[in-house]
């Protein structure tokens, strides 16, 4: 693939108002061990069945380039999961990929717990790209220029290191060339990343989301699109810390599958042909339903929804939520169950 988006844990140091998981959050005592325990169980089982090479091409007949897997949180450098958890995961990438094709690991993280010891230990493990990902108003002590410091801090660091800067795109396709690792820097600020907020967790509670119906999620970088063309260019999914693995990093609200059971490219190639998963893959989830009895106004009409202060919102995530609630969820437990029948007769 090209991209593989991995939550390794829902821990947290933050709890950040525009955050789209309200599961990433501090943690204390058999919460915090419950989280850490689930993230230590299911590395291992869910790096076993990634796709057997981790690779892509731009064009049919272009060169073979190596994919990206960016690990994530909540914050993978706080002290629970950074040494349990993240660098084995890096090492058993490194591991599984090294014979074939390869692959660049972007550790992903606010910033402010980078130090040079870190940094190093990092580049040990064989990071490619170290995504900042928290240079915006919502992430409390970098608002506007509070954020300056600690911005000229991590750039000396990196550039100290040999890292070498990168675009704006915090998932490293402004790099794809480039064999030095790099770092970026970005946030959830409206001319980057999420933009108009994605209506997911506390954003949604805080009514932080300023998307219309014009705001197709879907059909854009972290979204639906291309998600089963496992081997081209824009394929991605999304990883939760049990295995659970979706189309888009917002998650729909139901997984596709779990990958402590079975392989990637097995749910993936299950779904093809399915016309609400080619939708998806499309980028455009208002077409999920047409055989299903919900033509796009229907599909229209499910995606209104009202705020928790009772406004009229907009938005097609809202009506993927409901196509999945009251349609696509059985289909995908179904599917599930063929593919594990399969398996079971082989």
């Amino acid at each position: 693939m090209e991209s593989i988006y991995y939550v390794l844990s829902w821990l947290c140091h933050r709890r950040c108002d525009h955050c789209y998981d309200t599961r990433f959050r501090p943690y204390v005592r058999d919460e915090k061990d419950a989280v850490v325990n689930e993230a230590l169980v299911s590395h291992a089982a869910i790096i076993a069945n990634l796709p057997d090479r981790m690779t892509y091409r731009e064009t049919e007949d272009g060169p073979e380039l190596p994919g990206r897997v960016i690990l994530s949180g909540g914050e993978v450098l706080l002290d629970p999961i950074r040494e349990p958890v993240l660098y084995p995961v890096m090492d058993l990438l490194r591991a599984k990929y090294a014979e074939q094709g390869g692959l660049r690991v972007v550790v992903q993280t606010t910033g402010d717990l980078v130090t040079e010891k870190i940094l190093n230990e990092l580049l040990e493990h064989g990071v490619w790209q170290v995504s900042i990902t928290g240079m915006d108003d919502f992430h409390v002590g970098h608002e506007g220029e509070k954020r300056l410091p600690l911005v000229e801090k991590l750039i000396a660091m990196f550039e100290a290191a040999g890292l070498q800067p990168t675009g704006r795109r915090h998932d490293g396709t402004d790099a794809r060339g480039t064999l030095t690792p790099v770092y970026s820097m970005m946030g959830a600020n409206r001319e980057e990343w999420i933009g108009a907020i994605w209506p997911r967790g506390r954003a949604w509670d805080n009514e932080l989301s300023s998307a219309t119906l014009d705001d197709n999620f879907c059909n854009r970088w972290s979204g639906g699109l291309n998600f089963m063309e496992h081997g081209r260019l824009g394929s991605e999914v999304s990883i939760e810390p049990n295995g659970n693995v979706y189309p888009c990093c917002l998650k729909t609200k139901a997984p596709l599958g779990n990958l402590t059971e079975e392989k990637l490219v097995d749910i993936l190639d299950s779904l093809r042909g399915h016309p609400a998963f080619e939708a998806l893959n499309a980028g455009a989830p208002e077409r999920m339903g047409e055989v299903f009895g919900w033509d796009q106004a229907t599909f229209l009409k499910h995606s209104e929804t009202t705020t928790p202060s009772g406004e009229t919102y907009r938005n097609l995530c809202v009506g993927c939520d409901r196509f999945h609630e009251q349609v696509l969820g059985p289909l995908i437990e179904g599917l599930r169950h063929e593919r594990k029948a399969r398996k079971a007769a082989a």
